[in-house]
């Protein structure tokens, strides 16, 4: 059976029982408690404590969607039989539609009948029973009506960190799949295990975790269960491992196409045939390399790629030719920009290339005694880009241990100086001058501006002096000499209405309802200021403002150029047009002088305004 059978055979089976099908959630999420999807049900959180109604959202109070989730896990184990940092999640999930009794029947339905899993290579976990929470009496006797009469129990709580283990019977800490954040819902599940392999866990959301760690029953009781592809590909394809399934073989075969040397590594082919599917989706969803929160984690995957297609020696196109096998190979279910994903993967490999040669060099000059310290890892990080995966990848090879906790440490040394420095755009700026608050505000505007001159664009980094704003931005290509007018046409039309500038103070999660918009990668606090600018802005930030956007002046871009891959930067300056009492063939003169700007002869506005004889 091909793949795209078992995709169609899922959803056919679950619609045949009146579950809609929901387009999946991005790789990229909203959800302040974690970097990425990691399942199925992040979506549907809302859902199952009562915020968000099923019925009236999907006509149902049955759904089921297949999720592309990323986890790094188990990034070491990846190159086994089935381990993955990417995957597709086939999900069921129920808000008070059905429990129990229905889930369990319609989940061994799926897996004997249609999918011809022979019933003696299955077997199931339930809830042991813990910390007063008593057996899942209730999920075993279903199993055993089915005619289940080796049923193991054990740990089959939901563990920590979306685990996808069977875990033994202890405290609720150990078996408990606390909320992805401090509250949240929770619950025992059962899960099917095919081969010893588990294959579909099933989490029954009885209670509500709160903030003091007690649990407490949900009015409404939900269903949220997840396959991963995959695995049910390898099962009912037969096949001894995923990489030898349909939905990798393609990408395998060009590995080893690709290949320049008769070279035999495995794991190598493997870990790239994982990177490079999870590097497409990543970037197809709005990521893009950084150093800090999701961005770190697609530099990872993508650094540590390159660095096993370069240890197989293959040909030098072999990035383009890979995301293209992906591209053709998932286009019938999801969109791709491959224009974008390309100029993105290739700037980063730019980057990354010379540095790669010259650490790995650094890295066998070395003389490690059995151990590679915290600082050591750390300085190939900083030094030559080389994530912990690479480094760990290398001590393997060298019989060397990495102290992974030391590098760690060393690094959160570096985000928290990142973070001092960068202060400056958040409560730093109450110590700057009115030029900078005025520029701050600004930036609000330029940015509500280039979404409707260019949609979807997000804020990837700013830079405030007295003198101008730098602004970067996601976008694949430079800006046409009409969109640059077009934006600066909207921002000063916005500053001519004298929009009030209005702030409120309120709990992140309705922030995000409201409409308010973050701006920065890292994870925000509970409670968040959010400013409005006469309903044209609304973003999340910490301030200080103007109080009317009359106050700013005229908005003047002087520079668009490329800041990294897929990401543009706008440098531009405000100029107080009464105080200066402009005339036209003046502003043709800073027109003229953006280039001398940039290039450094004039360093601030004032020795603009002197050369100009304002």
């Amino acid at each position: 059976m091909k793949s795209d059978e078992i995709r169609s055979k899922f959803i056919k089976f679950f619609e045949g029982y009146n579950h809609k099908l929901v387009k999946s959630a991005s790789l990229k999420t909203d959800d302040p408690s974690v970097l990425l999807t990691v399942a199925g049900m992040q979506q549907f959180k809302d859902y199952y404590v009562g915020l968000k109604n099923a019925e009236k959202d999907f006509k149902s109070k049955d759904v089921i969607t297949i999720q592309p989730c990323f986890r790094t896990s188990d990034i070491d184990e990846v190159g086994d039989e089935y381990h993955l940092t990417f995957f597709e999640m086939l999900g069921n999930f129920s808000f008070g539609g059905y429990f129990k009794d229905n889930a369990i029947r319609m989940a061994y339905e799926l897996v004997r009948n249609e999918f011809g899993i022979d019933k003696d290579r299955i077997f199931v976990s339930i809830f042991e029973g813990a910390n007063g929470i008593l057996r899942d009496e209730e999920s075993e006797e279903v199993w055993k009506k089915l005619g289940l009469k080796s049923i193991k129990g054990g740990g089959g709580f939901w563990g920590p960190g979306f685990g996808m283990n069977l875990i033994k019977p202890g405290s609720l800490k150990d078996n408990f799949w606390g909320p992805t954040g401090d509250t949240g819902v929770c619950g025992p599940s059962t899960e099917i295990y095919v081969d010893g392999m588990e294959l579909w866990n099933i989490v029954f959301n009885e209670y509500h975790k709160d903030v003091n760690g007690k649990l407490h029953l949900l009015s409404q009781k939900g269903v949220d269960t997840g396959m991963g592809f995959e695995r049910l590909v390898r099962i009912v394809q037969g096949k001894k491992t995923v990489f030898e399934t349909d939905l990798f073989k393609p990408l395998m075969d060009k590995i080893r196409e690709l290949k320049v040397s008769d070279s035999e590594n495995i794991k190598a082919e493997r870990v790239i045939a994982d990177h490079v599917r999870g590097v497409v989706f990543l970037i197809k969803d709005g990521v893009r390399p950084s150093n800090i929160a999701e961005g770190y984690i697609l530099r990872r995957v993508l650094r540590r790629a390159i660095r096993y297609c370069r240890l197989l020696l293959l040909k030098d196109n072999f990035l383009e030719e890979l995301i293209n096998v992906v591209i053709n190979q998932y286009s019938k279910y999801y969109s791709f920009n491959k224009k974008e994903i390309l100029n993105v993967v290739n700037e980063e490999y730019e980057k990354f290339k010379l540095s790669l040669d010259k650490g790995l060099k650094e890295f066998n000059k070395r003389i490690f005694t059995g151990k590679i310290s915290g600082e050591e890892a750390f300085l190939l990080y900083q030094s030559y880009g080389f994530p912990i995966e690479i480094t760990k990848d290398l001590a393997r090879e060298k019989e060397l241990e990495v102290d992974e906790d030391g590098f760690y440490k060393e690094f959160e040394k570096h985000q928290e100086m990142s973070r001092k420095g960068a202060g400056m755009f958040k409560s730093g700026l109450k110590n700057h001058d009115e030029k900078t608050v005025r520029l701050h505000t600004a930036s609000h505007l330029l940015l509500a501006a280039l979404n409707i001159v260019l949609g979807g664009v997000e804020q990837k980094g700013s830079n405030i002096t007295p003198e101008r704003l730098r602004f970067d931005f996601n976008f694949d290509r430079r800006l046409t000499k009409e969109e640059l007018e077009e934006v600066e046409r909207i921002v000063n039309k916005k500053i001519n209405e004298g929009l009030e500038v209005k702030v409120e103070e309120m709990r992140y999660k309705e922030a995000v309802k409201r409409g308010f918009k973050g701006v920065f990668e890292g994870k925000y606090p509970e409670t968040v200021s959010c400013y409005s600018i006469g309903g044209f802005s609304k973003e999340i930030c910490s301030g200080p403002h103007v109080s009317n956007t009359k106050e700013l002046g005229h908005f003047k871009i002087i520079k668009e150029e490329s800041s990294s891959g897929g990401v543009r930067r706008i440098k531009a300056v405000l100029v107080d047009l009464d105080d200066l009492k402009l005339s036209k063939k003046t502003l043709r003169n800073i027109e003229k002088a953006k280039a001398e700007i940039e290039a450094g002869k004039f360093h601030t506005l004032s020795q603009l305004e002197k050369e100009l004889g304002l």
